[in-house]
């Protein structure tokens, strides 16, 4: 078709094309000064015959129809063509129809158009951009559609689309670079620079990440103009923004210590990424705007924060489950950065975002959204709130709230079972990890102690877990003993390690593996918790009363070869009780090592040899690596350790 069309235009080339002088670079350097005169002399000669008037053929107008449908086209190889024809026929036409030719490319890139459209019209815009074709008078309506084409992402069912139109506006970009003089592009070098980088370090898709990070480095080569460009350059480069989380956590911070580019990038973490689609963005993007804090504080207190404690009780799941993460990182930042000018929080962010905190729960909670597969959202997304809402020692001590997160915590590790499978493992570090630092923050008397009566029931709750018919009850409660603070379990040692014991050691069937893997790993971490000490009462630290009974429990753990339809899944255990030995050992050794029996000693290092020749690669190298940890360890040395010369001569340090 554009062939057929080219046969009704003259083959010239149209005398009111932009021309930014020759583009060789070695035409440049060899051309004369007399030649690039001359050069320049030659186009007046012939331009009054070009810009004589002449009749366009109407079959000229059907072909340029035709070339604009087929930039919609399903398939991106037609698009391209069309794309290629209408540079090639504009390039023939006088300066008015030309224009129209524009105007009509830029309808392709509204918001009633398919994504395959704005595709097409990108790729149009470039070639047309390229040919000289595009005049600077048409960039004010351009460079805005430009811009929004470099964020277009729809949602389609499960997935979403645009990562072609992305990606073609970076070419865009990369064509307008070669074809204006940058006294042109200096008006929009704000906005095409911070899209671009943007674009370079958000993205979702690596191949726009790439394309963007080409195009930025075409124009800070070309246009000269992009503020701290080579800079930036050498940071965002095309293999850096390969990796995704080194994007959104390190080359975004560092692009970001530049002022130009700071509120453009948090605006659009706000606006576009909060809320994506995919969990894995929503998540990095909160993560980016904790690193991101320092470099706007109060920009972050003031705009930010409110705009997110909206977004966090707002209608839309994605949005709420990104605001809720977000809202966490950002006031876990503020505090970190208080404390380095002795502020709290509470003196950063207003009393308004303060109650807004505190309601995000209990508003989820009234409108029934920790059920089914919003809960599955929410539910690790308050936990990390809590989390960080302790760690940034917010006013709440003696609060009602504490209460409620408390129980919240609870039915948590209690519905673990409801939940599908994928996200199991997740939610439930998620649920440790906020009680650990809810315990640490808002447990605590005055002097230090634990307050008695939560102090029992904490311990007592979680005990009685351990004896759950549900595996992930059992799973859950034992790695909430793990982590509980010191003063907690001070005083409940004994009960605690019985009850970790007493599962570990009853026979049972292949379906509670898990629960003991999880036990073996809460013993250890009960017991780097508490410390030894040699005279200590064994209700309150390791010493010689209870130390055996916890070899005995990790040693007897090293030989689970329990198997079902999954496998060799003891493997789990037996791995956890090498850890576990491993810590515990080292614990012991650093602080009273008169405490360790040489028989203890025979038995672990001999259960570690053996495991060092088992079958599975994975446990095999874990086995090994505990052994020359222990073998080689000289601060603090294990003792006991049979024909330690002999074996240091196999494998020296």
């Amino acid at each position: 078709m554009q062939r057929l069309g080219l046969n009704f235009l003259k083959p010239r080339l149209a005398a009111w094309r932009y021309q930014r002088g020759s583009r060789s670079l070695a035409a440049n350097l060899s051309m004369s000064q007399t030649a690039v005169t001359a050069d320049a002399v030659t186009p007046h000669a012939d331009t009054r015959e070009q810009e004589e008037d002449f009749d366009i053929p109407e079959e000229v107008e059907t072909v340029i129809e035709h070339l604009l449908v087929g930039l919609k086209d399903k398939e991106t190889v037609v698009r391209w063509s069309a794309a290629k024809g209408i540079g090639r026929v504009t390039g023939r036409l006088p300066k008015e129809l030309a224009d129209e030719v524009v105007g009509s490319l830029l309808d392709c890139l509204s918001f009633q158009e398919t994504d395959n459209a704005w595709h097409g019209g990108c790729l149009a815009l470039a070639e047309l951009g390229r040919r000289g074709l595009l005049l600077p008078s048409r960039l004010t309506d351009v460079v805005p559609l430009i811009i929004k084409s470099l964020i277009y992402d729809e949602k389609r069912g499960a997935c979403s689309v645009g990562s072609t139109v992305r990606d073609a506006a970076c070419y865009v970009c990369w064509s307008f670079a070669r074809a204006y003089e940058p006294t042109e592009l200096q008006p929009f070098v704000t906005q095409i620079a911070s899209a671009l980088l943007i674009t370079a370090v958000f993205d979702r898709n690596v191949n726009c990440r790439r394309a963007a990070s080409a195009a930025f480095q075409e124009n800070v080569g070309r246009q000269g103009t992009f503020p701290h460009g080579i800079d930036i350059l050498t940071a965002a480069d095309y293999y850096a923004v390969g990796n995704l989380n080194s994007c959104y956590l390190n080359i975004s911070v560092y692009i970001a210590s530049f002022p130009e580019y700071t509120n453009a990038m948090i605006d659009h973490l706000i606006a576009m990424k909060i809320n994506h689609w995919d969990s894995v963005i929503r998540e990095l993007a909160s993560k980016a705007l904790h690193h991101l804090t320092p470099q706007a504080p109060d920009y972050m207190a003031t705009t930010v924060l409110p705009k997110l404690l909206t977004m966090a009780v707002g209608i839309d799941l994605h949005g709420r489950h990104g605001a809720i993460l977000a809202c966490a990182e950002v006031t876990h930042a503020l505090y970190k950065l208080g404390l380095q000018t002795n502020r709290t929080v509470v003196d950063m962010i207003s009393s308004e975002c303060v109650d807004a905190l505190k309601n995000i729960h209990q508003n989820l909670h009234n409108r029934k959204q920790y059920r089914g597969f919003g809960g599955e959202l929410m539910r690790p997304a308050v936990c990390s709130l809590i989390e960080k809402l302790s760690l940034s020692k917010m006013p709440f001590k003696n609060d009602p709230l504490i209460a409620e997160w408390q129980q919240f915590i609870d039915d948590t590790i209690r519905t673990l079972h409801l939940v599908s499978s994928g996200v199991k493992d997740s939610m439930m570090d998620a649920v440790i990890a906020a009680l650990s630092a809810l315990c640490e923050e808002y447990y605590q008397t005055q002097s230090g102690q634990a307050d008695p009566q939560i102090q029992d029931a904490l311990v007592s709750r979680y005990v009685d877990g351990l004896k759950s018919p549900q595996i992930l009850m059992r799973c859950g409660s034992a790695l909430a003993l793990g982590c509980l603070p010191r003063f907690i379990i001070s005083g409940k040692l004994e009960q605690i390690l019985e009850g970790l014991q007493q599962m570990c050691t009853v026979t049972q069937e292949a379906s509670f593996t898990e629960a003991r893997r999880d036990a073996v790993k809460a013993i250890s971490q009960v017991c780097v918790t508490v410390g030894v000490c040699v005279q200590g009462s064994p209700d309150s630290a390791l010493c010689g009363e209870n130390v055996a009974g916890v070899y005995d429990t990790l040693l007897k753990n090293i030989n689970d070869y329990t198997t079902d339809s999954r496998g060799d899944i003891g493997a789990w255990v037996r791995e956890a009780a090498m850890t576990s030995l491993m810590d515990v050992t080292l614990l012991v050794a650093s602080t009273a090592p008169e405490i360790l029996s040489s028989d203890q000693m025979r038995c672990m290092m001999c259960g570690l040899a053996k495991q060092a020749a088992e079958k599975i690669d994975r446990s095999r190298a874990h086995a090994g690596n505990i052994f020359l940890r222990l073998l080689h360890s000289t601060e603090p040395a294990v003792p006991h350790i049979p024909h330690r010369e002999e074996v240091l001569a196999i494998f020296p340090v």
